[in-house]
């Protein structure tokens, strides 16, 4: 039987590593970012666009194009690949996280998920089994287990304020004894295992699609060491750490990821779900991951919100604030993309200045669609200048650039320092 991955691992840097994973639709860069293309599009952006900004691979997601338009038409069109009309890598998730962010209109059981559809308010039954199905219909290269996605930290206790907390608490509460957050915790695990076996077992398509199973256990240590063990001795092409940004902060995620890394199979991609702030990513590759996604460089886009590694910026700039309207730099100097210098050589019309804050500002407060599609491009390149900086980095065990770079990443970089050349 041929192999549907193969994962190369080209260089180290303490946990940190620089590899290659090759597809049936192509190979890419590790560590990579995944844009986000949850019903077949990366919102706004045409694909050779995203291709443009470093973008080697993207992610679907299996509950909304099992929804609309549904796996079987997109199969019969010939695949998500051609359905959208990108010939590059993809990943789908399984829909699991769904039952966590959508606790507030489905069940869990010990069987699957029951959905109350988003389209027309139909119940939905989602099982490792029809998880598979799905994928298998849809045909990406990538197709992750069905899970059971806990909140990673008891609801009661959580430093933030968050709906889906309140609402997976309350659903997860309809025993007589109420919510208790080790057993929940014990629960998705023990899920977790049993789903991956029975999705193993129903894949159709194993020599064509690498499946990957996915890490559970909230910010319990013991717990996540339990479901590294179970998960990880099930021979998979790949694996995932999942269940963080789910209520926890960002040391938190930092903490359990340093801990979950090192651990997973070392000859075998390793990816992290949902996680995509700039020293998320950081600190996850100097602990050894080597993929990742996030909707933030699409969903903050959309909102007039730009991420910048620009000092005194705090990450990001919020160009609907009045002290952007006469603003004449670019979102991001010295940034590549197609908003802050349209004559890089990576974009197709390589004529004409920068546009200004000012005028991007203006777009928003004038509701035109450049604004959002603008800040969409440059986000996606920042992550990918991001994913390429940390790459160069490990190739040419050159820290000291990196931080030279990106300064306000120094003290991550710092932590994982052992007196040597690079990270431990």
């Amino acid at each position: 039987m041929p192999a549907p991955l193969r994962f190369t691992i080209h260089a180290r840097s303490g946990h940190a590593r620089v590899g290659t994973v090759e597809t049936p639709h192509g190979s890419f860069e590790t560590p990579a970012f995944m844009p986000v293309g949850t019903k077949g599009t990366v919102k706004g952006v045409l694909p050779h666009l995203v291709r443009a900004t470093g973008a080697q691979i993207l992610l679907n997601n299996t509950y909304h194009l099992m929804l609309r338009p549904g796996s079987e038409l997109i199969q019969r069109l010939g695949g998500v690949h051609r359905f959208m009309n990108w010939d590059g890598p993809i990943l789908t998730d399984s829909g699991g996280y769904q039952a966590y962010s959508m606790a507030d209109i489905n069940a869990v059981d010990d069987d699957g998920v029951s959905f109350k559809s988003i389209v027309d308010g139909s119940v939905i039954r989602m099982t490792p089994e029809s998880a598979v199905r799905i994928q298998n219909e849809l045909g990406p290269d990538i197709m992750m287990a069905f899970d059971d996605c806990p909140p990673s930290v008891d609801p009661a206790a959580a430093p933030v304020n968050q709906a889906r907390l309140r609402h997976a608490a309350r659903r997860d509460a309809g025993r007589k004894a109420g919510y208790d957050h080790a057993q929940r915790l014990d629960l998705a695990n023990e899920r977790t295992v049993r789903w991956l076996e029975r999705c193993r077992a129903a894949h159709a398509r194993p020599d064509e699609q690498a499946l990957f199973g996915i890490i559970q256990g909230g910010t319990d240590l013991g717990r996540r060491d339990w479901c590294i063990e179970r998960i990880c001795g099930i021979d998979l092409p790949g694996y995932a750490i999942g269940g963080v940004a789910v209520g926890e902060t960002s040391d938190e995620i930092a903490r359990v990821v340093r801990h979950t890394a090192p651990k997973m199979p070392q000859e075998k991609p390793r990816y992290l779900m949902g996680v995509g702030y700039e020293r998320d990513i950081t600190a996850a590759v100097l602990a050894g991951v080597d993929m990742f996604d996030c909707v933030l460089p699409t969903r903050n886009a959309r909102n007039a919100n730009a991420f910048t590694a620009e000092p005194g910026e705090k990450g990001q700039i919020r160009l609907k604030n009045a002290r952007f309207a006469e603003d004449p730099r670019p979102l991001e100097p010295g940034c590549d993309c197609p908003a802050c210098d349209p004559s890089a050589h990576a974009w197709p019309t390589r004529d004409g200045l920068p546009f200004s804050r000012a005028y991007v500002r203006h777009l928003f407060q004038a509701e035109e669609m450049l604004g959002p599609i603008l800040v969409t491009l440059h986000n996606l390149r920042f992550f990918q200048r991001l994913t390429a900086d940390l790459r160069r980095a490990i190739r040419e065990e050159d820290w000291a650039g990196f931080v030279a770079r990106r300064p306000h990443l120094s003290d991550l970089v710092a932590m994982a320092w052992d007196g040597g050349p690079g990270p431990a």
